[in-house]
């Protein structure tokens, strides 16, 4: 086989956040990473029992994808999304189907576009933000979730199901690692414990809308009918039955 076949093709994703959360050290600060098209050997993967039971699959598929020499656990929650969405098109093609109540959807993930934000909020490398809570006025900062912090969450959430298998913090467990600090202390404690006594529920509620608006993504919302006739957004499922077709949710 001559060496020209034995090259496999690669596109450059570019990520939703433009590279501004990363230091100008990391490779991620490009703003896009180089990824390279599924083959056979990397669905051997998506069928792994061992990853499927641990919940690593799609995290075991993109860090064999992904060609660029950088750091995986950096990866931001929203640049991590459209690496996946590059990894489906790369491998099976931009039309996706799903199930939502019955119907079909389709979808053609090609024309999916990354989310606009507000760039004057950033600076190249720092990954910390305020936010004044409405009600109780107390002043956060908090960062965006990298993998890195998502692997963090999933084993400190495995360990307390160990102590309590009735337990399921996940909300709080999240918003520990997302708040960096509480009216100026950076003090761990501090953060968990108005975490756990202090936070008031409608100021939780609009800390989490304004992050999600806020961290630059993947607009994953698109438009479907409702049976009363109306319109309704739904956001695209995306898990390990995204890689295959005809997937129900």
């Amino acid at each position: 086989m001559s060496e020209s076949k034995l090259k496999f093709p690669t596109e450059m994703v570019e990520l939703p956040s433009n590279g501004i959360v990363y230091p100008k050290e990391n490779p991620l600060s490009s703003g896009k990473v180089e990824m390279k098209y599924m083959t056979a050997k990397e669905e051997d993967i998506l069928t792994n029992q061992s990853y499927i039971q641990k919940g690593t699959v799609l995290d075991e598929l993109l860090e064999k994808l992904i060609v660029s020499k950088c750091n995986y656990k950096d990866l931001v929650v929203g640049d991590k999304n459209a690496l996946l969405i590059a990894a489906r098109i790369l491998g099976y093609g931009s039309d996706y189907e799903f199930t939502y109540r019955n119907e079909k959807i389709k979808v053609d993930l090609s024309e999916l576009e990354n989310k606009e934000f507000d760039k004057s909020q950033f600076e190249q490398g720092k990954n910390e933000f305020p936010f004044t809570c409405p009600k109780s006025e107390t002043v956060l900062t908090f960062k965006l979730l990298n993998h890195g912090d998502e692997t963090k969450i999933d084993n400190e959430l495995k360990g307390l199901k160990k102590i309590n298998k009735n337990s399921s913090p996940e909300l709080s467990t999240r918003l520990k690692h997302m708040i960096v600090s509480v009216d100026g202390s950076d003090d761990k404690k501090d953060v968990r414990d108005f975490v756990d006594n202090y936070f008031l529920a409608q100021d939780s509620r609009a800390f989490r809308n304004h992050v999600r608006d806020f961290q630059p993504d993947v607009n994953l919302k698109i438009p479907v009918e409702t049976v009363e006739g109306g319109e309704e957004d739904i956001t695209i499922p995306i898990g390990l039955t995204f890689f295959w077709p005809d997937a129900d949710v």
